[in-house]
């Protein structure tokens, strides 16, 4: 049935071999309450409620994108993964949730066991960094569906938030402090833009070295997401945080919204931190208008807060005393839930 199988393009063999190698990856991100190991038909995981007085379960999904064109181009797939997770769990810890676990979904043209080990090595490091364990998952060898080389990657978190801890925007009011934290890069969002404006129409080559970047094009744009979720669930110990956009696709313009009230703007101060190298050689190469650049990518802030004034300070020594670089960057305003800019015509 295998022999058979794998002339149709199926190698069950190495779909095996593929499993026993990323054991050992997955096993690293095992909390106390996983209560089984990979194989079974369903991933167990023990809740242990009575830590909370009112648990809410909280979960998210994502996949990277075109971002994995980049991948295949430079043959690099052991950061990959760490996309995946940061998609997932940055977007359910900015309602103050811990993510608890998370599942991938990996499809492919053919399983190659040491790129598939690879790929999920990379999961498994940014299940690390997010505090959460990888509990399962499917590798689909789908031949037919994917050009040679190619694959598909997809995640989904379950996170968990005490109901009265729960952040949601609604008291966010005029006159607090709105705190950026710095990106590592271009994250998972744009890609199709960025392949279109420093590939194809600037000519760059993914190898080349770019002396503004500090190094080669696609190690820069292969960067992986920032996963913000540690630094962040410490300092919901400490501070009260009003709100939190994680800045994905959509940039400032659409996502910062998402959490505000009726009633209220946030207005950002143009020039409160650095925009990266790679943004600003975008925006040259394309002529691109600032409006396009803040509505597309996250300009080099990954993470939006919203905070008391007289907080704001505290928050920014608690961020930079765990490595997170951290700016003010604009005021809350009255107004219509939109982002309006100073400093500059966005």
């Amino acid at each position: 049935m295998s022999d058979t199988y794998k002339q149709a393009g199926v190698d069950i063999a190495a779909g095996n071999e593929a499993v026993e190698r990323m054991k050992k990856h997955v096993k690293t991100t095992f909390r106390p309450e996983v209560m089984t190991d990979l194989g079974g038909f369903g991933a167990l995981f023990k809740l242990n409620k009575d830590q909370y007085e009112e648990p809410v379960l909280v979960s998210g999904t994502d996949g990277v994108g075109t971002k994995l064109k980049l991948a295949f181009a430079m043959d690099q797939h052991d950061t990959i993964g760490i996309d995946a997770v940061a998609m997932c769990v940055n977007d359910i810890v900015v309602q103050g949730a811990e993510p608890l676990f998370f599942l991938d979904y990996l499809a492919c043209d053919k399983v190659i066991p040491s790129k598939i080990e690879s790929i999920v090595k990379g999961i498994a490091d940014g299940c690390n960094q997010a505090g959460c364990s990888l509990i399962g998952g499917e590798t689909a060898e789908m031949p037919g569906m994917y050009s040679e080389g190619e694959y598909d990657i997809a995640g989904f978190t379950v996170g968990i938030v005490d109901k009265s801890k729960m952040i949601n925007g609604s008291n966010i009011a005029a006159g607090d402090a709105v705190i950026g934290l710095a990106s590592s890069g271009v994250h998972s969002n744009g890609f199709s833009l960025v392949r279109k404006l420093l590939l194809e129409d600037a000519g760059y080559s993914l190898q080349q070295e770019l002396p503004e970047l500090g190094g080669r094009l696609g190690d820069v744009l292969l960067a992986p997401t920032k996963i913000y979720v540690k630094p962040l669930l410490g300092l919901l110990k400490e501070i009260e945080v009003k709100g939190m956009a994680h800045i994905t696709g959509g940039g400032f313009i659409e996502n910062i919204p998402r959490m505000l009230p009726d009633g209220v703007n946030v207005d950002i101060e143009y020039g409160s931190w650095p925009i990266l190298p790679i943004f600003k050689l975008m925006q040259e190469k394309g002529s691109i208008s600032n409006k396009d650049m803040f509505t597309t990518f996250n300009m080099g802030i990954g993470m939006v807060l919203v905070v008391k004034e007289q907080d704001a300070d505290g928050v920014l020594q608690y961020l930079r005393s765990v490595g997170e670089e951290a700016y003010v960057i604009g005021r809350v305003t009255e107004g219509e839930r939109i982002v309006t800019f100073t400093g500059a015509e966005v």
